[in-house]
């Protein structure tokens, strides 16, 4: 299982430590220059082609806020959205082996009885994740948990995961999975930043939700870093560099940025809605915006962001 962190927090309370002089720091850019990231491809498959992605609602989400993260998936495979777009963001994926990978919600599982309880371990999400049966090699069942609900490890050092199932109860054939958390409640500074002032570093003001959720637009954000991850590296041998157990991959190595010019504890130059003050950079289906991380660029070997 591949965690996301929110390596935001940790670059910003590392330059709160770090402050070197602007001379020492012309003396280091001389002395050492800044390598290209890059993502290995370790030969396994990708998820290309037609993906299914079936939503588990755990807890209880109101009928708005199912709707904006269905909405986000539809609009990675709408090219029909003012520029900057979702789907020119999700492009980015054809670049690496195989082609497209055209995202469809199929099936969704509401869940509002909270029947495992609202304290949920690993074991709890891979059950949870099953309880759409018969899927296809090529689909995400997506685990996606209220604010009221607490899962092992969230907040402290994940704000969602990814991973794959082996063929089993439930399952036809080895399937992937991705569990993202709402973190209204619990740690928006820590999962759904930058809608909310980090918990360590620069007290910057937050920017304005683009769907006035807190929680749900940092899911968002969440979501898409944890979809372009699995589908360049759905098995643990797709793209990604480092330990397989600690894998950086295709979001995940460009965490914190969302537009040109950022840096830790600022999100780059970004759009603001004329009317509401909120900031997105990508459009949706339905009149959407969204705010969407810069994924890692296998062309250029940098970080590809939508402005």
């Amino acid at each position: 299982m591949a965690p996301i962190y929110s390596f935001p927090i940790l670059f910003l309370f590392c330059s709160t430590l770090i402050s070197p002089t602007l001379s020492t720091t012309r003396k280091l850019n001389a002395l050492v220059q800044e390598q290209p990231l890059v993502l290995k491809y370790h030969n396994g498959a990708l998820l290309k082609g037609n993906v299914t992605v079936n939503l588990i609602w755990y807890g209880k989400f109101t009928p708005i806020q199912r709707s904006i993260i269905v909405d986000f998936i539809h609009s990675l495979n709408f090219n029909r959205a003012p520029q900057p777009s979702t789907s020119s963001w999700w492009k980015t994926t054809e670049n690496y082996k195989g082609g497209s990978s055209n995202l469809v919600v199929r099936h969704q599982v509401l869940l509002e009885n909270y029947s495992l309880g609202k304290a949920l371990k690993k074991v709890h999400l891979l059950a949870l994740s099953k309880k759409v049966t018969n899927t296809l090699p090529t689909s995400i069942n997506v685990v996606l948990t209220a604010k009221d609900v607490a899962v092992d490890g969230f907040c402290m050092n994940r704000c969602g995961t990814h991973g794959s199932a082996l063929p089993g109860r439930g399952l036809a054939s080895r399937g992937t999975y991705i569990w993202v958390g709402n973190s209204e409640t619990q740690c928006p500074g820590y999962c759904a930043w930058p809608f909310h002032q980090p918990i360590y570093g620069s007290q910057t003001p937050p920017l304005v939700a683009p769907n006035g959720d807190v929680g749900v637009d940092g899911m968002i954000i969440n979501l898409a870093t944890l979809l372009a991850n699995t589908v360049t590296n759905p098995f643990n041998n797709g793209y990604f560099q480092g330990p397989p157990t600690a894998p950086i991959e295709a979001a995940t190595a460009c965490t914190g940025v969302f537009g040109s010019g950022s840096y830790p504890g600022y999100p780059g130059r970004v759009l603001v809605d004329k009317v509401s003050g909120a900031s997105y950079n990508a459009h949706g289906i339905n009149g959407r915006k969204y705010l969407v991380p810069a994924m890692w660029d296998p062309e250029t070997s940098g970080c590809k962001t939508t402005v």
